[in-house]
């Protein structure tokens, strides 16, 4: 078998990044002539490993559906809003997934709550966790539509097996007691084994009175708070300060 079937063999066989890796060797005889054959297997595993990490991490922030470019290394820590740097890089080693532990993200309008939300799910995915972005409102209205073509059940279950939920505008609008009893149905199976990130302008102690259910307000409350990590930001709009600056 020729160099050319060699290639053709391992792109058949979905073995992308060790038909680029011997290329690559092909292409530069003189940087690899003199490594051992077992050595130069090991680069072309490495390089496949590579890019199927690459090719799931890129999955993952696909099927995400964020709402914002964000990553962590162009968080703003110049704007004045109470968000400290030591904070930010315990979160981003993601060891509160594995935990199961949920994240409550407070703050004015303005002040980069969703870009910090979708930065951590950035990273998330880039550390090979299952993420979901979604607006409260757009889930309860999805939720309500799965009712209606019998799929709801399914789409719990979807729900109930991303690693990290984050549910951005929580508290801005009514709820009717069907979206109560779906917060409620989405908390409970996700309650001590998934983490749930929060994104509110309502300051926690707000929250209650914006379920309006005495009794399902307690029950999402106890799962949402028990154990949380909480960000709650300050300080002027990010957005305005920037319009004045330019």
């Amino acid at each position: 078998m020729n160099a050319t079937q060699t290639l053709t063999q391992l792109r058949e066989l979905k073995l992308g990044g060790m038909a680029a890796a011997l290329e690559q060797q092909q292409n530069q005889p003189g940087t690899y002539d003199e490594l051992a054959f077992a050595e130069r297997l090991a680069l072309l595993l490495d390089r496949e490993c590579q890019a199927r990490e690459h090719r799931k991490q890129e999955r993952l922030m696909r099927q995400a559906r964020f709402r914002l470019r964000a990553c962590m290394q162009d968080i703003d820590y110049q704007h004045p809003r109470n968000l400290k740097k030591a904070q930010v890089a315990q979160l981003a080693q993601t060891d509160w997934l594995e935990q199961g532990r949920n994240l409550l993200i407070t703050g004015p309008c303005g002040s980069g709550k969703t870009y910090l939300g979708c930065a951590l799910g950035h990273q998330a995915c880039i550390n090979g966790y299952s993420c979901r972005y979604d607006r409260v409102s757009r889930l309860l209205l999805e939720l309500t539509q799965a009712k209606a073509d019998g799929t709801y059940h399914k789409m719990l279950k979807q729900l109930a097996k991303v690693k990290l939920l984050i549910l951005d505008d929580w508290g801005i609008e009514t709820l009717t007691p069907a979206h109560r009893n779906d917060l409620m149905e989405i908390m409970d199976d996700r309650y001590g084994l998934q983490s749930t990130m929060i994104i509110s302008q309502l300051p926690t102690d707000q929250w209650y009175a914006a379920i309006g259910d005495n009794t399902l307000a307690d029950a999402i409350l106890d799962r949402l708070m028990h154990n949380a990590h909480r960000w709650a930001l300050s300080g002027e709009s990010m957005r305005k300060r920037l319009q004045e600056i330019d």
